[in-house]
């Protein structure tokens, strides 16, 4: 075991991949608010690009693997892994959804984690995805999840029980990583971290070869005892992988140790006379925010997403959807152009339809690019300075279209969705203010919320 020191080594503390753009913005949420300042690239930056940002203490880099293929994962992960190890971080971390969204066809966190190995080396990798802030929390293997102050198996969770795209059917994430991955996967449980057992235990699973150790993680001494784990047992560079947990638990761990003290959150940016939002979500929870949205004053307008099978028909539906949007405006209402309200929406049944047999990726991807390219239209036309993008694959298509380079944070509204700073190379977006909302993150008047610039305190 390393020793303790008494301060955190100077200079660059984290680097970090995000396998989707919301959870990837959680990450650089989690760190700025703790009073380490940290930088969210949209694709690997240039040495320019990273100059602007030579303060930063965590520097991170966003992507879309959650939504990929393992193919995908070969041609693309092996360059982001090669450029976060030459940042030469104490940590670098895979980010993953704290629902761990992930199959083996698609968003294989097993298969990112082989993909690492070879080029980071760790020497064991610890696993967390808990995040009591979150209210995710892993008990014995088994990750839960809170829906309306009710916590839910996540095998039983309203949601990810029936995802479109990666359904949890198994809640225990050994058993669920084992179906994407040979390495062995042990656990250091609640039972063991408050009987003051957590480092015996490690060295157990360690001494068993297991390489991924899982971090159960139910409250703030748990939290705490898991930061101290993964920052206090690396020996060179340590690979983490697991939600905006493992920056919870570093910053837990780093102020018990009395490393670093309490921040003060960020001055609030003021409220924004117009906004314009666009979600590809079909999460239950961004459905009540935008009917909460629309009872606030804001006009929500349906993006019909089944007609992308056909893409001269998608910009049919783009023009007809940019032209409503700009009317709304016109008449002093902020617009949100969804794609569906909620799971049971009979739009997710007609898109699926659609979609049956036409590559669903390629749709997919049409779809966020085209939100984004709806978004690009009216911020322009619209001369808007602030802007929502919901629904995790939609937030990483659609930022990309706007051309963006980088976000930092610049308000807090709730966990994993604050609002940020665009960097880009567009003289249009420099004044820029974009919030990423996952599509379960957020309170129920979350629009509202980024209109009136965030809340006073974190």
């Amino acid at each position: 075991m390393s020793r303790p020191s008494d301060s955190l080594p100077p200079g660059l503390l984290l680097a970090w991949y995000g396998d989707d753009f919301t959870g990837s913005a959680a990450v650089m949420e989690v760190m700025t608010l703790a009073g380490l300042p940290a930088v969210l690239f949209l694709a690997p930056p240039t040495p320019e690009q990273l100059a602007k940002f030579a303060h930063c203490r965590a520097i991170g880099i966003a992507g879309t693997a959650r939504s990929q293929s393992p193919q995908w994962m070969d041609q693309t992960l092996p360059a982001i892994y090669r450029a976060l190890a030459a940042l030469e971080a104490p940590l670098v971390h895979y980010k993953v959804c704290s629902t761990f969204d992930s199959a083996p066809t698609i968003g294989s966190i097993g298969k990112a984690i082989d993909l690492a190995v070879p080029i980071l080396r760790p020497d064991w990798i610890p696993l967390l995805v808990g995040a009591p802030a979150m209210h995710r929390y892993q008990a014995f293997g088994n990750l839960f999840a809170s829906v309306d102050q009710v916590g839910y198996r996540l095998d039983r969770h309203p949601t990810m029980s029936r995802h479109p795209a990666t359904p949890m059917h198994e809640a225990d994430l050994r058993r669920h990583l084992a179906k994407q991955t040979e390495r062995p996967v042990g656990l250091v449980d609640l039972a063991a971290m408050k009987a003051g057992r957590g480092d015996a235990a490690l060295a157990r699973e360690r001494k068993a070869r297991r390489t991924i150790v899982a971090l159960d993680v139910i409250d703030d001494e748990t939290l705490s005892t898991c930061g101290r784990l993964i920052w206090s047992e690396r020996r060179g560079p340590r690979f983490a992988v697991g939600s905006q947990g493992v920056e919870y638990a570093l910053i837990a761990h780093w102020r018990d140790a009395g490393l670093i003290g309490e921040a003060t959150p960020p001055s609030r940016p003021g409220a924004a006379d117009r906004i314009a939002v666009v979600s590809g979500s079909c999460s239950p929870e961004t459905a009540r925010q935008i009917r909460r949205a629309t009872n606030d004053g804001f006009e929500a307008i349906h993006v019909n997403a089944a007609r992308a099978v056909d893409p001269a028909e998608w910009e049919g539906e783009m023009e007809r959807s940019i032209a409503a949007a700009l009317n709304a405006l016109s008449q002093g209402h902020d617009p949100i152009l969804y794609t569906a309200l909620g799971p049971g929406d009979p739009s997710v049944t007609a898109f699926n339809e659609a979609v049956d047999g036409r590559g669903r990726t390629t749709v997919n991807a049409r779809v966020g690019s085209g939100l984004g390219a709806i978004l690009d239209r009216i911020l322009r036309k619209a001369k808007l300075k602030r802007c929502v993008i919901a629904g995790g694959d939609t937030s990483g298509h659609g930022a990309q279209a706007l051309g963006l380079y980088a976000l930092t944070t610049i308000a807090y509204t709730a966990p994993g969705a604050s609002l940020a700073k665009a960097h880009s190379e567009n003289p249009a977006y420099v004044d820029l203010e974009i919030a990423l909302k996952g599509g379960q993150m957020g309170s129920p008047d979350y629009f509202s919320e980024i209109k009136q610039g965030g809340r006073s305190a974190a």
